[in-house]
């Protein structure tokens, strides 16, 4: 059975997260911003996975079962945040929401 090799595992990790962050700071929409979010995630537990396998410990597997749970935990909080958002301001672009200040 053919194996992938570590390093190309954790490139893919590093560029996942990589147009994650590019992601989180170029976009305006809070709904892409929170699937940049999801990509940053997936790409830290794909690394988790990675090397786990790697040293052959079932550690890996675990912390992306943790890594799935916060997500869904921040998938429900950023939702509800946008339909605040959209209530208040009647759109869901970030910088309305910066009118929130003091």
């Amino acid at each position: 059975m053919a194996t992938v090799p570590m390093e190309a595992g954790l490139i893919l990790a590093g560029v996942l997260f990589g147009l994650g962050l590019l992601g989180v700071l170029v976009r305006r929409n809070v709904l892409f911003v929170l699937m940049a979010i999801e990509v940053m995630l997936n790409a830290a537990g794909l690394a988790f996975i990675v090397a786990g396998a790697r040293w052959g410990e079932p550690d890996g597997q675990v912390m992306f079962l943790f890594i799935l749970a916060m997500a869904a935990a921040e998938v429900c909080v950023g939702l509800a945040l946008v339909l605040l958002v959209y209530q208040r301001f009647g759109t869901i672009d970030v910088d309305a929401a910066s009118e929130m200040r003091g």
